[in-house]
């Protein structure tokens, strides 16, 4: 009793509840009460009420009855002379399946969230809040909330197979913030911890998860999520808008927009734009606002900052009705040392490890999951198909992966632990991406993509031909050589016409992104627009020729937001995009160039069916660098369905360049980033040329072309499509 009442019990199931006494003629059935806040306790069974007998000051109350009784509540008066009636929790029988727990502690159970975490529920006819959670070096583990005054000792768990506790608290429903506090068996060490398996949090900085029920939202994608199974992502264009939900854009009070505002404006903006996806910065909560979201402490909750769960379906929801998908930055390689998150959870290392050479990201003040752990492992691939199945998310771009797969990454000789074969790679965090995965892709129409900015082999290939499973890798090359390229003046760029077919080279060795995000407006870095030299015109034309070549490139495509207005200064997180801009035709005319840029991408199959192998591109010509211009050719999986592109990376136009082409044709210049629409200068073919059986290049057709200053063509041939000749591409097939 004194343990009971002192809350260090480690096996309160064992004491409270109802229980059968004695073997003889004296047999019975003792009821055993903790109920701190009652002064006095009458127990109310079969329409009769009997007092219980208070055995303990501190407030336990018992009762012996000649049988099992059918049913039971105490009726109770507080120490205020305030009377209610409650159910007694440690009546009920455990929930979860045994065949949940070895699942868990095999690191196979992926669905995790079905488990653990806080579900309201039904047993024995009373309606209240199973919670489960995983701390296999507590002494006592129990539930706190309003719902028991946050008194640590009135709701300790059952413990179960392999650390997991248990229980189920009626009355308890959706809304209602709890958290758990761990008592160790190591230390003395004593801590309230937020739920990791929890699927609503508090708003930071308050940290308390909130029981949610995730069901009750119905959903109206049906349409899209068929659609999306029936998909070949590798065969499809996707043109990504990369966006930090905090700062997109704020209302008359400074305050950032909720789902609900969102899912009005933010979709119908990117819509309009014709990108194909929004990928999301993280929205998982977290207590830090400036980390952006990448120090995630409720894995399983989508930040409070903008509203509850069901809002944030809301804006999946209407995302996938208007035609666009979402990606999700997904952050599975560390984690923040906040009090009520997973550091330190139950007196041990038990999420991350226990040596810093292996355990912390000194870098960014954060720890690195133990993947090798099974338990660890059935956490995060659960997070991951929690976000893909309840939310229906339709991707998930996996932050940092190159600081999970290298055990020396960021670290100094000493500061790391080679691997058992004395090398540097994370063996145990290869597996786990491999297997993750393998899991996600069971999912139809999902993808992954990893932000890996090293040259590891097979990051986008298949599990079965000892890659890593994604989908697609962002290619970290092509973008640092193309920003260093156009940051020069033009006039230097002839020096530099590597940075612009090194590319290629390695273009096919992945599934790439080619991605401007984030990470490239900010910190210094300046905005995309401020990075371009020349006065204002140029900066412009700059902007569109980089954005066309980038269109033009194989690859898919990523874009943050800001740049297709024209940002002018730094992404600022505190701060919205600079609205007051689109006042100028200059930033209107920008705006419009991307939104027609990405029709026409979504447009023609020769820009995004063979993005990842060398029958989908063709050099036409790479060595003017004296002019500073490159031609090549897209190709779709049909031969005879292609488009010419021509760059000129220079101010200077030129009016009758003399470029080879495949076949002797009319070609329709589908597109001109110099058009006066875009805000260029209008310098053009008319809309239409034809090329002569003239060879050139060593094709045996060629044309003579006006080329704009800083600007970039398209061509397309002016015939119909042949009714035979089909290139067949396969793209390698996660899963």
């Amino acid at each position: 009793m004194e343990a009971i009442a002192g809350g260090y019990h480690g096996d309160a199931f064992a004491v409270l509840g109802p229980h059968e006494v004695g073997k003889d003629s004296k047999s019975g059935w003792e009821i055993t009460a903790f109920l701190p806040q009652a002064q006095d306790v009458v127990l109310a069974t079969d329409g009769k009420t009997i007092p219980m007998k208070k055995v303990h000051q501190a407030g336990i109350f018992s009762i012996r009855l000649d049988s099992k009784p059918r049913g039971y509540k105490f009726r109770i008066t507080d120490h205020a002379g305030h009377a209610g009636e409650v159910e007694d929790v440690y009546r009920f029988p455990p929930l979860l399946s045994e065949f949940d727990l070895h699942l868990h502690g095999e690191g196979t159970n992926y669905e995790g969230y079905n488990s653990f975490g806080a579900h309201p529920t039904e047993v024995e006819g009373v309606v209240g809040t199973r919670f489960a959670v995983w701390a296999p070096n507590a002494v006592v583990v129990s539930v706190i909330g309003n719902f028991n005054d946050w008194d640590t000792r009135r709701n300790p768990m059952r413990n179960r197979t392999g650390g997991v506790w248990e229980i189920f608290i009626p009355g308890v429903g959706a809304g209602a913030p709890y958290k758990y506090t761990i008592k160790s068996r190591f230390h003395g060490y004593e801590q309230q911890k937020a739920d990791p398996y929890g699927f609503w949090m508090e708003t930071p900085p308050m940290s308390a998860s909130l029981v949610a029920d995730l069901d009750r939202y119905e959903w109206n994608d049906s349409a899209w999520m068929e659609k999306r199974g029936q998909t070949k992502p590798l065969d499809s264009p996707f043109s990504f808008y990369e966006v930090h939900l905090g700062s997109w854009k704020r209302d008359e009070y400074g305050k950032s927009l909720s789902y609900r505002q969102l899912a009005d404006e933010l979709v119908d903006y990117v819509k309009n734009l014709n990108f194909t996806h929004i990928e999301l910065m993280p929205i998982a909560e977290h207590p830090y606002t400036p980390s952006w979201g990448y120090q995630v402490t409720g894995y399983f909750a989508p930040t409070s900052r903008f509203g509850p769960p069901e809002d944030f379906m809301y804006f999946i929801d209407r995302c996938h009705q208007a035609g666009l998908g979402v990606i999700m930055d997904w952050v599975p390689a560390h984690f923040p040392k906040d009090a009520h998150g997973l550091v330190y959870f139950d007196g041990t290392a038990l999420y991350e490890h226990a040596d810093p050479r292996l355990g912390e990201h000194r870098d960014w003040g954060t720890l690195i999951f133990n993947f090798g752990r099974n338990e660890v492992r059935s956490f995060l691939m659960s997070n991951a198909m929690f976000w893909l199945t309840k939310y229906h998310i339709d991707g998930l771009r996996v932050d940092a992966v190159a600081s999970m797969i290298y055990l020396d990454y960021s670290r100094k000789a000493g500061e790391w632990i080679p691997n058992v074969y004395g090398g540097n790679e994370n063996l145990e965090a290869i597996s786990f991406l491999r297997k993750t995965n393998e899991v996600v892709h069971q999912v139809p129409g999902v993808v992954t993509i990893a932000e890996e900015s090293t040259a590891f082999t097979g990051v986008s290939r298949p599990v079965y031909l000892n890659g890593l499973g994604f989908t697609m890798k962002w290619n970290m090359g092509w973008m640092h050589d193309m920003l260093h390229y156009f940051e020069r003046d033009p006039i230097y760029r002839k020096y530099h016409q590597n940075d612009i077919t090194f590319s290629m080279v390695y273009a096919f060795t992945e599934n790439f992104v080619l991605p401007i995000s984030h990470d490239e407006v900010v910190y210094g870095k300046r905005a995309l627009l401020d990075k371009m030299p020349g006065d204002e015109w140029q900066r412009f034309a700059n902007t569109r020729a980089f954005l066309s070549y980038m269109y033009g490139h194989p690859g898919k495509k990523l874009l943050f937001m800001g740049c297709e207005i024209g940002q002018t200064r730094e992404w600022n997180s505190e701060g919205q995009l600079e609205w007051w801009l689109m006042q100028f035709p200059i930033h209107q005319k920008l705006q419009t160039f991307c939104g027609a840029l990405n029709e026409l991408y979504r447009r023609e199959p020769a820009l995004y069916e063979v993005d990842f192998t060398y029958q989908g591109f063709e050099w036409i010509d790479f060595h003017d660098t004296e002019n500073s211009i490159v031609s090549f050719v897209r190709r779709a999986k049909r031969r005879d369905d292609f488009i010419v592109v021509v760059c000129n990376f220079t101010p200077a136009p030129h009016l009758r360049y003399r470029i080879g082409l495949p076949e002797a044709c009319g070609y329709r210049e589908i597109f001109n980033s110099d058009a006066d629409i875009f805000g260029g200068s209008n310098l053009g073919n008319g809309g239409y040329v034809h090329a002569e059986q003239t060879p050139s290049h060593g094709r045996p057709a060629s044309v003579e072309l006006v080329i704009p200053p800083l600007g970039a063509i398209m061509l397309k041939p002016d015939r119909p499509l042949k009714p035979v000749e089909v290139l067949e591409v396969s793209a390698e097939v996660h899963g």
